[in-house]
């Protein structure tokens, strides 16, 4: 029981931590296609 338990947290947490990864790189991905947009407006 004790291994199911621990086995389970352990999912739960590689899932949050993957969430946060992946949420990161599209907040990065975001501001970049921002600074591109701006130097568009800009010429």
């Amino acid at each position: 029981m004790k291994t199911i338990t621990t086995l389970i947290a352990l999912s739960f947490a590689c899932l949050l931590a993957g969430c946060n990864t992946v949420k990161g790189v599209g907040q990065d991905v975001q501001k970049a296609g921002e600074k591109i947009e701006d130097a568009a407006r800009k010429k």
